[in-house]
């Protein structure tokens, strides 16, 4: 019997408790990246990945106003090794999209045609093809040789590895055919073998080395050795299925580029199949899904690629996965096993972080230990609203919830419940329910902390003030008093998407906050040798000792001290590090500073926007100073009304005693937008007078140029504001910018005719949908905006164009018609 789902916890979301998990998972989701990618590490199972992401995905598609403010937003897999010398790629290699169900699969379908404004009996077809759990390779061909090879690293860099892979047998060192292009740049996956996987465990058992986890790890691990003798030596293979730079297309289709990689010899999938709808994905995902077991490697799903190279060239990218095309994941393995304790992390931004420690389980031949149990609602098992979140097999019976238990007090997590756990990858599984019948008798329910476990500081869940709802996340009140916070935060600021100081792990940093060395970021670069010395042996010391009483033995200071010239040149190797990172790209810096819902994605935007911090925090103060008022948040904030809706409302309201929901007195109002009007206004009268009130409230150009960027937002703008209203923080960035410099990063290639131009649409496009045109500018390197102002630099005005048009002329900016940017995009 499956349990049936329970309500959609991320429906009930307000934009405060949404900003609050949307923050929380995207610091999670990138450390987890960097395990995953950085280090071929993972602590968590590809499902417990998956469901993070979905949820992190979930929020924003509810709330557009967060997308690309988190660090995982965009993140793509981890910066390159340092151990290895770094290849920027020419085409950015990005991630996909995941879907777990039928249905989504047709609404992904369904969004494509949406799109590209195709009707439901117009052609559109798709390629389908085993997704393989392996490492993201690139290889360039110059002339038909291969030149460089490269691992995806963090999707813009990565890793050269090309010494290593010429010892692949399977991948060609000239490319054979009369076709192949000059530059031809060739993506696929490496892999292992079930076979060989058992064949390199079985002698890394017999030397008394560490055995690999699964074979993704040991593919990754192998192919990232910096002596390619011991890459040769493990039995690496390769599947080519996607295209980088090419300096001429074989062919016009995606499956036509597969049959040219096969003509030129390189491996491809043979299970790589043409459909031409959505029944036809389905039986070849059902096909593989039943063939998965003898394939003799592992997947993990199903890719989905719009065919034509013309159509995926319209739909674009979001900001890290293309959008014509999508991962369809197999369900995860099942277990169950007993949840033996619960621990409370505290984050960077004071968030207590639940975390279950299970009884050791085999699941799918992994043993897992722990599970991420996200925050205080999910332990209990309920929402807002006092729903429950997981199903409770001794509660649900098919679809009908038993009368005979309360949900509020049903599928909470305690310690001593027996707990279904699911996997789908590598380590860390997720708990999915709780086995009720198998409840012990004295089992009680787990009492969320209210101090700080930390600092002792009171923790606390913030009211939402409209809905009266608590957030989803409890946070520690200490502020920069928690040595939690400030440990987690110099651990942000070190980690490698961020500063990237080499040798300064957790470990590190968590012994010279213990000595008082180190507070804020400024101190890493004011260490002297002897002190950070002293620091560091002491620690080791007391580590020796307590590893000692923890076995029955006296303390042995001899164990604990490592030769002086070893010592010395690790402290050394140190203070270099630090000393290498007093030079470091705008974006970096901005992305240390761990302001909350600004990620790698909104660093670079910032970086772009701004040249260095001082006229940042001068654009943000700037903004602060003209922040929209409580009513003009509230009417933007209502439901239905969306900007333009609301810009028509404000341009009507303009001349006096119009009734603002009179048929025709706002262009195209909706009967269900009057009804949310009345419903938050009582009648026309107080529409009026609140729509009035909006008016005179309105954000100003300073704050419009950050909060209408789609790349920034409102809610990173609001963050930004109380990040540089805090005149802790400032003084914070004063200190470490009398200790490093900052410089722009080199601007991504676009076309003149649109780099760094803002552009804003309005009215009616006939000849591409809104999303089609906006992905387009973006494309070519300029910014869309929602809003006019002097900074604008172009408006595209198509019929029924109305404020937008006015407030074009007003500030003197450029306005064209649709045939006259798709001229402009033609030239480009």
């Amino acid at each position: 019997m499956s349990p049936t789902p329970p309500r959609d916890a991320v429906a009930d979301l307000d934009p405060r408790s949404a900003q609050a998990a949307h923050a929380a998972l995207s610091a999670e989701i990138a450390e987890h990246d960097r395990r995953y990618h950085g280090e071929d590490a993972p602590t968590i199972s590809d499902a417990e990945y998956d469901a993070l992401r979905r949820r992190f995905e979930a929020i924003e598609a509810r709330f557009p106003e967060l997308a690309g403010t988190g660090e995982a937003s965009a993140s793509v897999g981890a910066r390159a090794s340092d151990k290895f010398a770094k290849v920027r790629h020419a085409v950015p290699m990005l991630s996909l999209g995941n879907a777990f169900s039928d249905e989504e699969i047709a609404e992904f379908a369904e969004r494509v045609r949406r799109f590209l404004g195709l009707g439901p009996d117009q052609p559109l077809a798709f390629t389908a093809e085993p997704k393989i759990d392996g490492l993201s390779l690139s290889l360039r061909y110059e002339d038909g040789r291969l030149v460089t090879a490269a691992t995806r690293g963090d999707g813009e860099v990565g890793e050269d590895v090309t010494a290593n892979v010429r010892t692949l047998r399977e991948i060609p060192e000239v490319l054979a055919g009369a076709d192949v292009p000059d530059v031809c740049e060739v993506r696929g996956e490496v892999y292992l073998s079930h076979a060989d996987f058992a064949a390199i465990n079985a002698r890394q058992e017999e030397a008394g080395r560490p055995l690999f986890a699964n074979p993704r790890n040991a593919a990754a691990g192998s192919l990232r050795q910096l002596d390619p003798a011991i890459t040769a030596a493990r039995p690496l293979r390769f599947f080519a299925y996607a295209a980088g730079e090419m300096s001429a297309l074989p062919a016009e289709t995606q499956g036509g580029l597969i049959a040219a990689f096969a003509r030129w010899g390189l491996p491809v999938n043979p299970l790589t199949r043409l459909c031409e709808s959505v029944a036809e994905m389905l039986e070849q995902y059902r096909r593989i899904e039943a063939d998965r077991a003898a394939l003799g490697y592992d997947i993990d799903g199903v890719v989905y690629k719009v065919d034509a190279f013309a159509l995926q060239r319209r739909l674009g990218f979001v900001a890290r996965a293309p959008r014509w095309a999508l991962a369809h994941k197999f369900p995860a393995q099942r277990a169950t096993t007993v949840v033996e304790a619960i621990d409370i992390n505290v984050g960077r931004t004071g968030s207590l972080n639940p975390l279950a420690r299970l009884r050791p389980v085999t699941v799918g031949g992994v043993v897992v230990s722990n599970a991420t149990l996200h925050n205080e609602d999910y332990v209990h098992g309920v929402d807002a609203d006092g729903l429950p979140i997981r199903s409770g097999i001794a509660i649900w019976q098919g679809s009908t919830l038993r009368a005979d238990v309360d949900p509020a007090n049903g599928s909470d997590v305690r310690v001593g419940d027996t707990v279904v756990v699911l996997r789908a990858g590598d380590v860390i599984p997720k708990v999915a329910d709780v086995v009720l019948e198998r409840r012990p008798a004295d089992a009680v329910p787990y009492r969320f902390p209210e101090a700080c476990p930390a600092c002792a500081s009171h923790a606390v869940r913030g009211v939402n003030p409209r809905t009266g709802r608590l957030d989803a996340v409890r946070r520690c009140t200490g502020g920069l008093v928690c040595p939690a916070q400030g440990q987690e935060r110099l651990k942000h600021f070190v980690s490698r998407n961020a500063f990237d100081i080499e040798g300064f792990g957790e470990t590190y940093i968590e012994t010279l906050f213990e000595a008082g060395l180190v507070r804020q970021p400024a101190d890493l670069f004011r260490l002297a040798f002897e002190p950070l010395k002293a620091a560091v042996v002491a620690r080791r010391q007391a580590l020796s000792a307590e590893r000692a009483l923890a076995a029955g033995k006296a303390p042995d200071p001899r164990k604990a001290k490592p030769k002086k010239d070893e010592e010395d040149k690790a402290i050394r190797n140190l203070l270099a590090g630090v000393a290498a990172r007093r030079t470091i790209p705008l974006n970096r810096f901005i992305f240390a500073l761990g302001i909350e819902q600004v990620g790698e994605a909104t660093a670079k935007a910032l970086a772009k926007h701004f040249p260095d911090v001082p006229a940042l925090r001068a654009g943000v103060m700037a903004a602060a100073a003209c922040r929209p008022g409580p009513d003009w948040i509230a009417l933007a904030s209502l439901n239905r009304i969306g900007a333009t809706t609301r810009e028509r409302l404000l341009a009507a309201a303009e001349t006096p005693e119009v009734d603002l929901l009179a048929g025709g007195a706002v262009e195209r109002l909706s009967a269900p937008q009057r009804e949310a009007l009345l419903a938050a206004y009582g009648d026309a009268a107080g529409v009026r007078e609140a729509v009035e009130r909006a008016r005179l409230q309105q954000p100003g150009d300073a704050y419009r140029a950050l909060a209408d960027d789609g790349e920034i937002g409102a809610v990173t703008t609001d963050s930004l504001i109380q990040f540089f209203g805090e005149a802790h923080n400032v003084e914070a960035v004063e200190a470490l910018l009398a200790e490093v410099r900052t410089e722009r990063a080199a601007p991504a290639a676009s076309a003149a005719a649109f780099g760094g131009k803002t552009v804003v649409f309005t009215g009616s496009l006939e000849r591409m949908t809104r999303s089609e045109a906006k992905a387009t500018a973006e494309r070519l390197g300029a910014r869309v905006s929602g809003s006019v102002s002097a900074k604008t630099d172009l408006v595209v005005a198509g019929p029924g164009a109305g404020t937008k048009l006015k407030d074009a002329e007003r500030h003197g900016v450029r306005v064209i018609s649709e045939e006259e940017w798709l001229a402009m995009v033609e030239a480009a």
